[in-house]
């Protein structure tokens, strides 16, 4: 019988949540049919292990995904779209800091009709700065992409079979950000407020190196307004030549001509800085180009439990 809802986690070293994550699904989801699809990203501590014996615990429910290793949090998540059956995918990490009491409301707005039900932080349990660098990244993302995203947005979603269908077939690319490629499809959305509590157990994975490098393929996968910083640059720079040009002339004709070594190795410092960021900036997206031309997989699977 195909479950009502196919609940996906993504889990790197995360044993000490595990158990309690599945106590408040299972007592979360009794009132109906589901999955559980827990897929371990090349985790290093004993998360398979304590994922294995789930699936024993729970075989009708359960259900398990390895990588041979690390392929990130978002490869992750497609990995459990691809392989989830229910009419509804729900998304959502193993830290416990999306809450499992949230799901039954999540269903009841697909029930309702939403295509889409996105999980908006109230509040996060990591701390301040993070919560602020999240603001500001997503106002300055739907400034840049002319796209109203979400603010304090998160990976805790809830997604119909039609759009986990579009996901598997449409957004494939090696550089991903799916909680924006949802909001950008266009259909009916219903946006549910929470509130993340602390970790319970561990560390967590997502270094600030980590979400600069998810921000930046953010930003690449929805806007090219990086790369138009060379022609404002540009327009800078002539425009500050022309009035170094001009205030010499004048300077020499006023019989108090420019000492020109110091402007001229500001000058040449300054401009070969900008040269720089801009080869940096196109370099990255021309990486992007390069990662989806060589078509290699978004994941590669070490084994499965409970999956056909």
């Amino acid at each position: 019988m195909k479950p009502l809802l196919s609940i996906v986690v993504s889990v790197f070293n995360e044993e000490g949540n595990l158990y309690s994550l599945m106590d408040a699904l299972l007592k979360n989801t009794e009132a109906f049919s589901c999955e559980i699809v827990l897929v371990n990203d090349g985790s290093t501590d004993n998360s398979r292990n304590v994922i294995d014996d789930l699936c024993n615990t729970n075989p009708e429910i359960v259900k398990a995904i390895h990588f041979s290793k690390n392929f990130g949090h978002e490869a992750a998540m497609i990995a459990g779209i691809d392989h989830a059956i229910g009419d509804a995918v729900i998304c959502m990490d193993a830290d416990l800091q999306h809450p499992p009491e949230c799901i039954p409301q999540m269903l009841k707005s697909f029930q309702g009709g939403s295509e889409i039900v996105l999980m908006q932080r109230n509040s996060r349990g990591d701390g301040g700065m993070k919560s602020f660098f999240s603001k500001m990244f997503y106002r300055r993302l739907s400034k840049m992409s002319r796209m109203p995203f979400v603010e304090n947005a998160s990976d805790f979603f809830l997604i119909s079979e039609k759009v986990a269908q579009l996901l598997r077939e449409n957004f494939r690319e090696r550089n991903r950000f799916l909680r924006g490629y949802i909001q950008s499809m266009g259909f009916a959305m219903t946006i549910l407020p929470f509130d993340a509590p602390a970790r319970v157990a561990g560390k967590s994975s997502y270094s600030y190196r980590k979400l600069f490098r998810l921000s930046y393929s953010a930003i690449a996968a929805f806007s090219n307004a990086p790369l138009n910083v060379s022609l404002l640059f540009g327009v800078i720079m002539g425009m500050v030549s022309a009035g170094i040009g001009i205030y010499s002339l004048v300077m020499f004709f006023v019989d108090r001509p420019v000492s020109g070594y110091t402007t001229l190795v500001v000058l040449i410092s300054f401009i070969s800085a900008v040269q720089f960021l801009l080869m940096g900036i196109m370099g990255k997206y021309i990486g992007f180009l390069f990662d989806e031309v060589k078509k290699r997989p978004v994941y590669i699977v070490d084994e499965k439990s409970g999956i056909n």
